[in-house]
């Protein structure tokens, strides 16, 4: 059975108003429910692409083609929790729906359920500054589904964790993602995580931003923890570092 097109790109740049060509002739055809990783250096338009196919920053040139359906049920992880600090766990979850015009009655039920799907519901009275880094991260991650979106787009939202609440995040994440099947674009420099998590990832090079190979992750569903000290595990890693490792030497030469 073919794959339904979420998303596709083609020919995709962005050029500042001072000449600098912060991504450079992006093309990609993102399909329902991929796991799909951008990866690469600092500077080499990964979070530049997301915020195009969100919508929140203009391409200079090419086309962006959505499935009407889902274009319409987007929604967006920052690198930063930005909660609010005076509003409890569940008023800061409710947020999406209260711009929407949805009655605190009427998004009730969505607010409880996003809490459940995080396992935040015992927080739900809980303040910012009661919670850890990587609790506050998982109600920034409510916040998204509280819409219950068909896509996710994600930029390097455990990057400020440490290693142990980042793994954590990761295989909750993808138990999420098992049960739902959004279509993810996720941001990260992490190696590891993008093999633990992925479908596809995408490897971005810099001078100019621009996507310079991409590693199919080619290992079933659900991914235990078994899965990250595997042999199969080493070599995509392996093979994801190699191909980092040639499109920050690319770029250098292009300097």
């Amino acid at each position: 059975m073919k794959s339904q097109t979420a998303i596709q790109l083609s020919h995709v740049s962005k050029v500042y108003a001072n000449g600098t060509v912060a991504l450079q002739d992006a093309s990609l055809t993102i399909n329902e429910s991929q796991f799909v990783t951008l990866i690469g250096p600092s500077g080499c338009g990964k979070s530049t692409l997301l915020r195009i196919i969100a919508g929140l920053s203009s391409a200079s040139s090419g086309r962006i083609e959505w499935d009407s359906q889902v274009r319409q049920e987007l929604a967006f992880v920052f690198q930063e929790p930005a909660l609010m600090p005076w509003a409890n766990v569940k008023e800061n979850v409710r947020l999406p729906l209260k711009l929407a015009g949805i009655s605190k009655k009427a998004s009730e039920n969505a607010v409880l359920e996003a809490l459940q799907l995080v396992g935040l519901d015992g927080f739900a009275l809980a303040y910012p500054r009661q919670l850890s880094g990587g609790m506050k991260m998982r109600v920034s991650i409510a916040r998204a589904l509280v819409t219950q979106p068909n896509v996710l787009l994600m930029d390097e939202p455990f990057g400020a964790l440490d290693e142990i609440t980042r793994s954590q995040l990761n295989h909750q994440l993808l138990d999420l993602w098992s049960q739902k099947r959004w279509t993810v674009v996720f941001v990260t420099h992490n190696i590891y995580e993008a093999v633990y998590m992925s479908n596809r990832v995408l490897v971005m090079a810099n001078s100019p931003g621009r996507i310079f190979a991409e590693v199919a992750i080619d290992v079933p569903y659900p991914r235990s923890e078994e899965f990250r000290i595997s042999p199969e595990y080493n070599k995509y890693c392996r093979e994801l570092s190699a191909r980092l490792s040639e499109a920050m030497m690319e770029s250098y030469t292009r300097v």
